[in-house]
């Protein structure tokens, strides 16, 4: 998956050129094509100028940033364009923003019908919904429905995928210590099992709560990491 052209291009477009400092619509002291200091260098303080060429530069650093944090976070492969609109996106409400969003638990989830509405729930600034933003989120879903192959950037931006829930080590070792916990769990019903039912009874009561329990487990793992994006 890459960031392309196009996506940067609308990036550009909403971000909008500042050679001076400024505080943005939240109070962000920002510069150049809307880099702040949660992006890295140079950190923006009050009477900071930057060249249109230099504000550039600037951009596309961020911009490989936010594909990397993009990338770790999505688990379907996506078009380049769906990727450009996912990091045009998490550039404009931060990755912290776009891990717990619904729009990437719409994507994940392989629900991309669902992201031209989810977009739009990302439309204010300071309580107040933004013209500005709505247009910005209108021009990310209509990127992302495109299916546009685009023009990847020049440079070291793309970027690989994050691993499938499945393939997650992650995900599987929360499973696997869950199991694991399983015994110590079902003590206290297993001994009522024993108490209640003799012989076999008791054995295949047993037996039957342990994979109910099991069989639930395992999903509710699997739906957080979807949820998660892990």
């Amino acid at each position: 998956m890459h960031m392309t052209e196009e996506g940067l291009a609308l990036i550009k477009r909403f971000e909008g050129f500042r050679s001076d400092a400024y505080r943005d619509a939240v109070g962000v002291w920002t510069i150049g094509y809307g880099h702040t200091s949660m992006a890295g260098a140079p950190q923006v303080t009050p009477g900071l100028k930057v060249s249109r060429a230099e504000a550039g530069e600037i951009l596309r650093r961020d911009v490989a940033k936010f594909a990397e944090g993009v990338g770790a976070r999505v688990i379907p492969d996506l078009t380049p364009a769906q990727f450009s609109a996912l990091v045009s996106f998490a550039y404009n409400v931060g990755l912290g923003n776009f891990a717990k969003s619904s729009v990437l638990k719409a994507v994940n989830a392989g629900d991309f019908d669902a992201v031209a509405r989810r977009l739009q729930m990302w439309v204010k600034a300071g309580g107040r919904t933004l013209p500005g933003l709505v247009r910005r989120r209108a021009a990310e879903a209509e990127l992302f429905a495109s299916g546009d192959s685009g023009e990847p950037l020049p440079g070291p931006v793309e970027v690989n995928p994050g691993k499938p829930a499945r393939e997650s080590t992650t995900t599987l070792a929360a499973i696997v210590s869950a199991l694991a916990g399983i015994a110590t769990t079902l003590l206290p019903i297993a001994r009522e099992a024993i108490d209640i039912f003799s012989g076999p009874a008791a054995a295949i009561v047993l037996m039957a709560v342990i994979v109910a329990a099991s069989f639930w487990i395992v999903r509710e793992r699997r739906k957080k990491a979807l949820e998660e994006g892990i």
